[in-house]
């Protein structure tokens, strides 16, 4: 396996788990383990074969086109409008969410150390480190991101082994089956597989080397399947769904991520379970802001026509990252709001899209050029606009 094959793989697991994975055991609580784990794989599933769809789409174009050039060629001005609002509005949501998150996280371990920092500084800190990596662009990411994948996937993996001798089957088996369609579980699950935004680009990276995207995608949205399930097992098993220091009082909380690490620490007081917990909360937050805010920057890149060189790459990363931060600083509990009306654009633009772009692209303007090609035809693609266009319904729902 080549050394840029397993930067591109870090790349979609690094923007794969992220803020989600906090979240997923705190919003899916009431769903139960075995409830959250049959929604995991559902929405993996639907996720990666929509990723595998976009990056079809993205193959008949130039290798610098972005959602903008996609949705434009294949579902004309009024498409390309929609993907402007619901893609602004989703990676806006995502990175405030991570910003609040990153910044919750921030303020709770240097105060814990007894440095004062109050929580808007922390956040704008946060902002501050990591925005500026993103500034020097994918190879320097790609560098920085594999040194935090490397010890967030060390720690998760000591922190499941740690945690699992207190895994209690009544914990497990907590919840109930009926909350199955909760909107913000739906919501807040399918974010957690949330990648596709990265394979413009991952696309730039690697050239035409389809064969590597193709394994990108899926092994860097694999890894994260397996993680997510160890993790809800772990957390879910440990800290109970009722009670004061609960999962439940944890969905309700403004500052979840570092109740979280709280609740692991009132539990079952092992300081070295606490410190490698912070550490891994807070390596999340940055590896996902990290891959978001980069495909970010370059779809705003693409849809204003901007270079990214000199003054050019001033204005782009102004635009990426000073609206979440005036969200977060005018809106502090952000973190799990964020992230379900991120669940509502994913189902428009990451469920919704690809099958409808690939659909037009391939029967009607046919613009689809001889290569990669996802299977399943017209059935495939009616079956995913048509849950699609349910999950719509759940996000609008969730939402208001």
């Amino acid at each position: 396996m080549s050394s840029k094959l397993i930067g591109g793989i870090l790349l979609v697991v690094g923007t794969t788990i992220g803020a989600g994975m906090l979240a997923l055991p705190v919003a899916t609580a009431q769903l139960g383990f075995w409830g959250s784990t049959l929604l995991l794989i559902s929405c993996w599933a639907i996720m990666t074969t929509c990723a595998f769809l976009f990056l079809e789409v993205n193959l008949w174009l130039p290798a610098s086109s972005n959602m903008v050039s996609m949705v434009g060629a294949t579902l004309g001005r009024f498409g390309q409008a929609i993907a402007w609002v619901v893609y602004l509005l989703l990676l806006y949501s995502i990175i405030s969410a991570y910003i609040a998150g990153g910044g919750d996280l921030f303020h709770y371990i240097i105060n814990s150390a007894g440095l004062p920092l109050s929580r808007p500084l922390s956040n704008v800190l946060f902002t501050l480190l990591f925005g500026s990596i993103v500034y020097l662009g994918i190879r320097f990411v790609d560098y920085v991101n594999r040194c935090l994948m490397f010890g967030k996937m060390s720690a998760l993996i000591i922190l499941i082994a740690l945690i699992f001798p207190f895994v209690t089957t009544f914990n497990l088996n907590s919840g109930s089956w009926s909350y199955f369609s909760s909107p913000a579980s739906i919501s807040t699950t399918v974010v957690a597989f949330t990648c596709l935004m990265i394979i413009p680009s991952l696309r730039s990276y690697f050239g035409e080397d389809t064969k590597s995207l193709k394994k990108a995608i899926f092994i860097g949205t694999l890894i994260p399947l397996i993680c997510y399930i160890l993790w809800d097992m772990v957390i879910m098993g440990v800290i109970p769904l009722e009670g004061s220091t609960s999962l439940k009082a944890l969905a309700a909380s403004s500052s979840s991520n570092s109740g979280l690490v709280a609740a692991l620490t009132t539990i079952l007081n092992k300081n070295v379970i606490t410190i490698i917990a912070k550490f891994f909360t807070s390596i999340c937050m940055a590896t996902s802001f990290l891959s978001v805010s980069l495909s970010l920057s370059d779809f705003l890149a693409d849809g204003l026509r901007v270079a990214k060189r000199g003054f050019g790459n001033v204005i782009v990363y102004g635009i990426t990252f000073l609206p979440p931060i005036l969200v977060v600083l005018f809106y502090p509990n952000a973190f799990l709001r964020g992230i379900q009306y991120a669940g509502l654009c994913c189902f428009v633009l990451m469920i919704l899209f690809p099958p409808l772009m690939v659909w037009r692209g391939r029967y009607h303007h046919e613009i689809a050029v001889e290569g990669y090609t996802v299977r399943g035809g017209k059935f495939l693609l009616g079956l995913l606009l048509v849950f699609a266009t349910l999950m719509i319904g759940f996000g609008i729902e969730g939402a208001i």
